[in-house]
């Protein structure tokens, strides 16, 4: 199967369409087996749903062959992902659900922390401990590319928390996602991080000056 490397190379989230033609491109290259192609297919029909064509990227995925199992547990991914985006989380989750079973059964540990990931986004009500979950996972990994992840997770604990007015405990998550993204991160994830902790601090300075008015 393909690395996730390779799969990075090929994606740009802030330009989905720009993703599209590049994992077209790749699809007819030539130089990737069957189980290759059907994982660049999951990937292809992520980009078509991140630009709202979400019958179009449905139906590709019906076209996949997911006997491999990697490639199922994508397809799994790449389905729960339309499912939330259009406005349909709850029927997400049990995809997730399966998705995070089934790519810890593989030792998939990439594919196993974003389906938990991606679970706190779907099951909201949850988020925290869903989160927390896939910090636990990731915790354990060796992969340097898996454990990227670290920084993202703790970002999105921290607005979870934050969000709940919980601004010492946000703060705290965005100083660890700021010490991960030193240690495995993107620049981007370390910018991103840096303006976090940035925010919470003035949340959590505004916070108490409330406090200390009510207390007059």
């Amino acid at each position: 199967m393909l690395e996730q490397k390779t799969l990075d190379q090929l994606w740009n989230f802030d330009d989905p369409a720009g993703s599209e033609a590049r994992f077209r491109a790749a699809a007819e290259d030539g130089k990737y087996d069957a189980d290759e192609q059907a994982e660049l297919a999951t990937q292809l029909g992520r980009a078509i749903g991140l630009q709202g064509r979400y019958e179009e990227a449905d139906a590709l995925l019906d076209s996949i062959d997911a006997d491999e199992p990697t490639v199922g547990v994508r397809v799994l991914m790449e389905r729960g992902r339309i499912l939330n985006s259009s406005g349909h989380a709850a029927m997400a989750v049990p995809l997730f659900e399966q998705a995070a079973e089934l790519a810890d059964h593989l030792s998939e540990e990439f594919l196993a922390v974003d389906a938990l990931h991606m679970l706190a986004i779907a099951d909201s009500a949850h988020a925290e401990s869903w989160t927390r979950s896939a910090l636990e996972y990731a915790s354990t990994v060796h992969d340097p590319r898996t454990r990227r992840w670290m920084v993202s997770l703790h970002n999105n604990l921290g607005w979870t928390l934050h969000e709940a007015g919980r601004f010492t405990e946000a703060l705290v998550e965005f100083q660890l996602a700021e010490q991960w993204a030193e240690r495995v991160g993107t620049p981007q994830q370390q910018e991103w991080a840096r303006e976090a902790i940035d925010e919470c601090e003035h949340s959590l300075a505004a916070g108490l000056t409330g406090q200390t008015q009510r207390k007059a």
